[in-house]
């Protein structure tokens, strides 16, 4: 028995957090039996590295070891609870994966993809996701909207624009060379309309053989 695997990803302010509920919920309601998880994160050991991650005492993080405590929080979280899950039949949610990680280490950082790749295939394998839904709106779009939050804003939150505009840019271009898994999704749009595009893309995912 195998369960399937599917990601959310996007930038800053594009709505993940409310539409990962949405997905959930319309899953479960197909009668599958979801896992919700996030990267980094995921496990007791995930969730500290994220807060590492996140910090602002650690500005100063060189972009090297930022991919590398990425990767490692991700090879724990695989281990313990995405391959667990996926083996008994569960179908796995996860806001973000290792697409997030070409998109803001790789684009925005600066880091070049085949280094990233590397460490994919080391700690990966061959899992892949089954689906990847990418909220994608302009950067002036999800900046203004995740500035009403400015005052928690974590350490990758207070980037400047142009760090945002690779993550995007990298984005569209994974789900251009990556089309058969990646579904794009208009998140500039009022929320009803973002989560009918999420419903049709969710129907036509269920009922593929």
């Amino acid at each position: 028995m195998s369960g399937r695997f599917i990601t959310l990803e996007g930038g800053e302010g594009v709505g993940k957090s409310s539409n990962l509920e949405f997905i959930r919920r319309y899953l479960e309601a197909a009668g599958k039996t979801v896992i919700v998880t996030r990267e980094p994160g995921g496990t007791p050991l995930g969730e500290q590295v994220r807060g590492l991650l996140l910090d602002h005492r650690h500005d100063g993080m060189s972009a090297d070891a930022e991919l590398l405590l990425m990767f490692a929080a991700r090879a724990e979280h695989l281990a313990q609870v995405i391959r667990p899950a996926l083996a008994v039949g569960k179908w796995v949610l996860c806001d973000r994966f290792t697409d997030a990680t070409y998109a803001y280490q790789g684009g925005g950082r600066g880091i070049a993809a085949e280094r990233i790749a590397v460490l994919e295939a080391w700690v990966q394998g061959d899992l892949r996701p089954d689906l990847t839904l990418l909220l994608d709106a302009p950067v002036a779009v999800g900046m203004e909207r995740a500035g009403r939050r400015a005052a928690n804003a974590d350490r990758f939150e207070r980037e400047q624009t142009a760090f945002f505009e690779q993550v995007r840019h990298t984005y569209l271009d994974l789900a251009r060379r990556c089309a058969e898994r990646y579904r794009v999704i208009d998140a500039s749009q009022v929320l009803s309309a973002v989560q009918e595009q999420l419903r049709r893309e969710l129907d036509m995912f269920l009922h593929q053989p």
